[in-house]
């Protein structure tokens, strides 16, 4: 809480953040305090482990540019340093992970919160570019939420995906797009075409997960059924045993 209120005060001095970007900031570093503290409760963890403070200072950059996104709303806000931000909260999100494994860290709750400020720095990103490019680049941002939604009402969706460095890929080049063409260097045409790329991407990544999910889905089921129907063994021997009536 206290780097990220100096780092909003940084923010204020050095590109003149308005009351409005510092107030989503403080927001999103309460929320992010409160959730964090119930999710370390929750899980017995105790020590909180070197990997898991990287993925704390890429958070304090994600609050950065969330009070960098509010404030655009208002005023011009200095482009380069928000992508700057998003750039180095990007490149560490490769370097937490290994850090866990190289100090035997890791921990579910160590991918989860780096899973989850991964989805909102794309969440924040898509904002950024709604404006010049439309609102439908939202949907990259908000279409992990509308899966973990969807699951609520369809539990199948909450069970365990295999590894796959194509749905990795895709994920990292939705970070990757976002940051470059909200840099403005590319032409307007092209960076449009570029994420819609990226949409096309990451829909076809969670495609293919559901699917994969409602094969597995479709297979538990059939098992339990097949095996309801095999009538056991040793009821046909006692049948067949018995004498008639």
């Amino acid at each position: 809480m206290g780097v990220q209120l100096l780092l909003l005060e940084v923010l204020c001095r050095a590109v003149g953040l308005s009351m409005v970007g510092w107030l989503t900031g403080l927001v999103f570093a309460v929320a992010t305090w409160a959730v964090l503290t119930v999710a370390v409760r929750r899980s017995w963890t105790l020590t909180f482990g070197p990997a898991n403070r990287v993925t704390l200072a890429r958070t304090i950059l994600v609050g950065g540019v969330t009070a960098m996104v509010a404030d655009s709303f208002g005023r011009h806000v200095p482009v380069t340093v928000l992508i700057a931000f998003a750039a180095v909260a990007l490149v560490l999100d490769g370097v937490d992970g290994k850090v866990a494994r190289h100090t035997g860290t890791a921990t579910p709750l160590g991918a989860r919160f780096d899973m989850e400020v991964d989805a909102f720095l794309i969440l924040v990103l898509c904002i950024h570019l709604a404006l010049p490019l439309g609102a439908w680049v939202l949907a990259i941002g908000l279409m992990r939420y509308a899966f973990v939604a969807a699951s609520w009402a369809l539990p199948w969706l909450r069970g365990a995906l295999p590894h796959s460095m194509a749905r990795k890929t895709v994920a990292a080049l939705q970070g990757v797009v976002l940051v470059v063409a909200g840099a403005g260097i590319l032409p307007r045409a092209s960076a449009a075409a570029a994420v819609a790329v990226a949409l096309a991407l990451l829909v076809w990544s969670f495609g293919r997960d559901v699917a994969w999910l409602w094969r597995e889905r479709a297979g538990a089921a059939t098992v339990p059924a097949v095996r309801a129907r095999q009538v056991p063994a040793w009821s046909v021997t006692s049948r067949r045993a018995a004498p008639d009536r």
